[in-house]
């Protein structure tokens, strides 16, 4: 074989090789800790990167009002976690738009000082779980593991290594890190009428739950703190609207002006969530600046 010929040859195996590197897998590499106090897992193709978010929402613990006992119980959680004592993984769950995510994203601010960072996790990828912790267990920081909404449907990968990580697996998540999830579904599954046939009941009157109910129970089950949320009433919903009022400037006399048009604009949404009492605040300050 002559000098071209090998030199040819050689060439096409480098651009074999570069192709098939490609879509391999590549091995999870560390982002820049000081970029963020938060950071986002994203998946590229066949491999993982865990990325900064530039633009962290600025949400404080003073915003959220009406919500105190869950305020009280995950503060009391986090403030344990960041202190390097014993502190549980969290599942928020309840009505929609009552406070849940934005309560994880108050704490982050309130003990990013004093080393906590939290990194947002699709339930899609949480199949990476295991590398995620594994990247961050040497680092001295804590961190939050962040599942946003929450539910898995049946057979869904990421499930069973949520379960792993969660309690039950030899490789459990390090000290330094805790799994916080918010979820509309208390037992992030599905359930279905018919599966109320497989309880058992005894002769002394106890119910047993069967096989598939039990197993929907388990993954729950595995968080150590459940905090509940629950829909608003009418008092609460204006108080939190004269919250939000107050954030963006707008002064007593017109936040009291605004009551009958907040609630006209729930009325609309059909909810008299948090979620919809922020949105109200933000256009009412946005046309009265306007």
């Amino acid at each position: 074989m002559n000098a071209n010929a090998l030199e040819s040859l050689l060439a096409r195996a480098e651009s074999l090789l570069a192709r098939v590197e490609a879509v391999l897998p590549q091995p999870l590499s560390a982002p820049d800790w000081n970029a963020s106090i938060a950071f986002r897992y994203r998946r590229r193709g066949s491999s993982g990167a865990i990325e900064p978010v530039r633009h962290v929402a600025r949400i404080r613990l003073d915003d959220l009002v009406e919500v105190e006992p869950q305020k009280e119980r995950l503060l009391r959680n986090t403030e344990q976690f960041v202190a390097g004592h014993g502190a549980n993984n969290v599942l928020l769950t309840g009505a929609r738009g009552t406070g849940k995510s934005s309560l994880i994203k108050a704490c982050l601010n309130a003990f990013a000082p004093r080393g906590l960072r939290l990194i947002e996790v699709d339930k899609v990828d949480l199949v990476d779980l295991p590398d995620i912790v594994e990247q961050v267990a040497e680092r001295p920081e804590r961190f939050i593991i962040y599942c946003d909404d929450l539910s898995f449907d049946e057979g869904e990968p990421g499930y069973k290594a949520l379960k792993s990580i969660l309690d039950g697996s030899v490789a459990q998540a390090s000290d330094n890190v805790l799994i916080y999830a918010t979820s509309n579904r208390r037992h992030l599954l599905p359930e279905y009428m018919s599966e109320n046939l497989s309880y058992k009941h005894t002769e002394d009157g106890e119910v047993h739950p069967g096989e598939v109910v039990e197993e929907k129970i388990s993954l729950s089950e595995r968080f150590g703190l459940w905090v509940s949320f629950y829909p608003f009433t009418q008092a609460e919903y204006l108080a939190i609207v004269a919250q939000w009022l107050r954030g963006f400037g707008v002064d007593e006399a017109a936040i009291a002006a605004a009551r009958q048009e907040s609630l006209v604009w729930a009325l609309e949404r059909g909810s008299r969530s948090g979620r919809v009492a922020y949105q109200f605040a933000k256009d009412y300050s946005g046309r009265h600046h306007a």
